[in-house]
């Protein structure tokens, strides 16, 4: 559960909606790597550093964001990376954290904020599970948003969620 619906949904009142998916050649496709600010590097999975279970709150895991970049602020992008659950409307997922590599916030402490994106959609998606990939195709903004995972850098209001081949 988002700890501030009221922080999210003003996050996302600046993102114009789309009167659908914008065409093809309009899209910005980002790499993580582009989320982060210049000379930043990023942060990858450590796999000796599993989650402490026992800590009071995940957020106390998350190493500090070094920045966020807004050049892709109200533009419509399509980002990759896997899915950890927020809320769901029936079996489908309506909000998710996406995360750069499997397990980031669930089996490993989250990366920096500005390495995890907040994403909506009205219409529930059907995960695959936390291991399958996803390319998320929507309006994106920087945000500053608390879950009870992890601080998020970014925001994203999906418009297409589809299965993601590298």
């Amino acid at each position: 559960m988002v700890t501030s619906r009221r922080a999210l949904l003003a996050a996302l009142a600046g993102l114009p909606l789309l009167p659908g998916l914008a065409r093809a050649e309009s899209v910005v496709d980002l790499g993580w790597d582009d989320l982060l600010p210049e000379g930043g590097n990023p942060v990858g999975p450590d796999p000796f550093a599993f989650v402490d279970h026992s800590a009071p709150i995940l957020q106390s895991q998350q190493p500090e964001a070094a920045g966020l970049r807004d050049d892709w602020n109200g533009q419509v992008v399509r980002l990759p990376g896997f899915v950890v659950p927020i809320d769901y409307e029936g079996t489908g997922v309506t909000t998710f954290i996406l995360v750069p590599f499997v397990g980031a916030c669930v089996h490993v402490p989250p990366p920096p904020a500005n390495q995890l994106v907040l994403v909506t959609t009205k219409t529930p998606y059907e995960s695959e599970g936390l291991f399958a990939p996803v390319s998320v195709t929507g309006m994106f903004g920087t945000a500053a948003i608390s879950t009870h995972l992890a601080e998020i850098g970014y925001a994203l209001s999906a418009e297409e969620i589809a299965h993601f081949e590298a």
